[in-house]
């Protein structure tokens, strides 16, 4: 009798503890932002494959314009790029990030960066690779490929260069750059490199197709920030 009241106990607990719904794994499900679709001429966009699994769509997130800046708000993770916005050989795609109420609509802090290398996007064998940072003074490295894949540690990787914001509801704004130059890719923020990978280990299997190809931006789920001064340089 003991044991099947332990049984049952421990079925009870697990109906209880939340599953993770995006990209990084958060215990929060994705909200569906009112007004949601994309406005900005030119651009389009894709949830990440769990969001779709949940039931997710692309207009329960947001990407509009708000003078010269791209305001995004998101709703499920997503990936948006204007198809035209290409980078190829050695190139730098740059933009800085600014998240006005950090945590505004989530209890823990969701990253937001730069995608290059983008091929077949929009499609079920998209690849790319994005570097994004959470204001909380960490980032990650990952990609699809199509499967996801992830560079450097599982855990989002702190760095004195990042910018922390100074509590929930603050502002905190990231400079993010992601380059292609000879046989590596770096991923700097505020100015310093936190990141870099041989191409070989990015251009294989599994992973990217190229390092030429779209670029663009992401947010996880249930993010609110702007984007400003996003483009290519030639490096």
């Amino acid at each position: 009798m003991r044991l099947l009241y332990g049984s049952a106990l421990a079925v009870a607990i697990v109906m209880l503890v939340p599953t993770g719904t995006g990209a990084q794994g958060q215990t929060d499900a994705a909200r569906v932002v009112a007004g949601g679709g994309i406005s900005v001429p030119g651009w389009t966009g894709k949830i990440d494959p769990q969001e779709e699994k949940a039931g997710q769509v692309l207009n329960n997130a947001k990407l509009a314009q708000a003078g010269s800046a791209l305001q995004v708000t998101t709703g499920p993770a997503v990936t948006y790029w204007n198809p035209a916005n290409t980078g190829a050989g050695d190139y730098t795609v740059k933009a800085t990030f600014k998240e006005s109420n950090y945590m505004g609509l989530n209890d823990h802090p969701h990253p937001y960066g730069i995608v290059i290398a983008g091929n077949d996007m929009g499609t079920a064998q998209q690849s790319y690779l994005y570097c994004a940072a959470y204001g909380n003074g960490t980032f990650i490295v990952r990609g699809f490929g199509p499967e996801a894949f992830q560079m450097g540690n599982r855990k989002p990787e702190p760095n004195p260069a990042i910018s922390k914001a100074a509590g929930k509801g603050e502002s905190v704004t990231q400079e993010i750059a992601v380059s292609v130059k000879g046989d590596k890719v770096e991923c700097a923020i505020n100015g310093t490199v936190v990141a870099s990978y041989d191409k070989a280990a990015l251009v294989t299997a599994g992973k990217l197709k190229s390092t030429d190809g779209i670029y663009g931006i992401r947010f996880a789920h249930n993010t609110d920030a702007t984007v400003t001064g996003l483009g290519v340089t030639k490096n």
